[in-house]
């Protein structure tokens, strides 16, 4: 992941009547992960790799009859660094939201391919994930649900069946999640707080190796994770043995919200789900979007046991 420090910034003029180099310049600025600022004025994060494509770009456009400017910035006025790396996620969002719809698509259709044809259409869309991973920049939280998607993409393979374990043996632990928890994450810390370790500590890091002493929970190649067809809720609840009607209840509302595949026809969390995300927008801190979904998830599991 790429720490902004400094910015390179692409001007740049092309003839009226250029309109075919015109969109291979714009193919390629797409291609490389680079953001608009305004017309013809494009950003990238000042590293080697990024500096480099910038300026063959650049003689491609003068090349074209066109007129270029390569400036390295340490500050841009009015766009705090912020606002610039929110701007490059939001870019990379909207790629994997469209990665997902072909993913989710595949996995509906798989059980009715044969081995090469799911093969094949396997191998397009973990390319397709490759290359916009290449160009997320400042690692944004969808690219860990569409890898997460992506495992389970791959078919039952890699289901396996899972150990059940005694809840006593992970009191007082350190749990670790992604930033920005959304529904899945939120309602897997409650479930943990309330059902696992009666006194756990959450803390958020992008990565699971980022405290070696943390169980990681909701993270690519976790223990605690997405398995073959479960959410990390599910998981949860199948390898602690929890049975209670209410958190079946719930957990089938948090597979529909966060897998999105309609399998428990339950949309009673996307409501729930989508305020999560309008926390983070708000600029929440984790901790706090975690203590507010915890009530949501209170209440719920008490409408639940009525």
């Amino acid at each position: 992941m790429i720490t902004a420090s400094s910015w390179l910034l692409l001007l740049f003029t092309l003839p009226t009547n250029r309109n075919t180099e015109r969109v291979a310049v714009w193919r390629r600025l797409k291609k490389m992960g680079a953001v608009q600022l305004k017309t013809s004025t494009y950003l990238l994060p000042d590293e080697p790799a990024q500096y480099e494509q910038f300026q063959w770009l650049a003689q491609q456009i003068r090349d074209y009859g066109g007129d270029s400017t390569l400036v390295r910035a340490q500050e841009i006025e009015g766009l705090t660094s912020e606002k610039a790396v929110a701007m490059f996620n939001e870019a990379r969002a909207r790629d994997y939201v469209e990665l997902r719809r072909s993913l989710q698509s595949f996995i509906g259709r798989r059980k009715k391919m044969d081995a090469q044809e799911a093969a094949a259409g396997l191998g397009r869309l973990t390319r397709q994930f490759r290359e916009i991973r290449a160009v997320d920049f400042f690692d944004s939280p969808r690219g860990h649900d569409i890898a997460m998607l992506l495992r389970r993409a791959e078919g039952p393979r890699r289901s396996r069946q899972l150990e059940r374990l005694d809840a006593q043996q992970y009191q007082d632990k350190t749990w670790l999640t992604r930033p920005r928890p959304e529904i899945d994450r939120v309602g897997s810390a409650w479930l943990i707080s309330k059902f696992i370790d009666r006194k756990p500590k959450f803390v958020f890091a992008p990565r699971a190796d980022a405290d070696p002493d943390a169980i990681p929970f909701d993270m690519l190649d976790a223990e605690f994770s997405h398995h073959g067809n479960h959410c990390t809720f599910e998981t949860l609840t199948k390898r602690f043995a929890i049975s209670d009607k209410s958190l079946a209840k719930i957990g089938e509302m948090i597979h529909d919200a966060d897998l999105d595949d309609a399998r428990f026809q339950r949309v009673e969390a996307v409501g729930i789900d989508r305020v999560l995300k309008g926390w983070a927008k708000q600029g929440l801190p984790d901790e706090e979007i975690l203590r507010r979904g915890f009530e949501c998830f209170d209440a719920l599991y008490s409408f639940l046991q009525r």
